[in-house]
């Protein structure tokens, strides 16, 4: 799974001109769904995420997670993220989960956090989508199962 995280002070997914998720601080997350994550990627994924101190503390210092900082997470499904842009101009999305298994993962993730304890809002699956969002920092991090799943190398080793 690769996920796009923004510190956001406020966002929102519209769908045919309905509003279906919006938060008020918190963080954006832009999900995707790679075929053949392991079974574990959700969970790992939503720790993460819930864990993530990029909200600042009563001294100015990336100190606190969401959850401390009152915020909610928005999660928007997106397969683009899994792009593969190495040969030629058009992307290929092979990479990509088959909507049935990208869908049921995705709200699974959505249900880890909330059992996490966060309010959590989203777009809709397959939909197009429009996000609007104000980015706080800005702050945008990258998070790839992969490389949190891999073992950590030493310094200079």
């Amino acid at each position: 799974m690769k996920a796009v995280v923004q510190r956001v002070a406020r966002a929102r997914v519209t769908v045919a001109g309905e509003v279906t998720g919006a938060i008020d601080g918190g963080l954006l997350v832009l999900l995707g769904v790679k075929a053949g994550d392991p079974p574990e990627a959700e969970s790992l994924l939503a720790r993460k995420v819930a864990g993530l101190r990029v909200f600042e503390d009563d001294a100015g210092k990336m100190n606190r997670s969401v959850g401390e900082a009152g915020g909610a997470v928005l999660v928007v499904s997106q397969f683009t993220l899994l792009a593969d842009c190495r040969k030629g101009r058009r992307p290929s999305f092979v990479a990509a989960a088959p909507p049935a298994e990208a869908e049921r993962r995705y709200e699974a993730f959505c249900e880890l956090l909330r059992a996490e304890g966060l309010r959590v809002e989203t777009g809709r699956f397959g939909a197009a989508m429009q996000v609007e969002l104000v980015n706080q920092g800005p702050v945008t991090i990258v998070l790839d199962t992969e490389e949190l799943a891999a073992p950590r190398k030493k310094a200079g080793g």
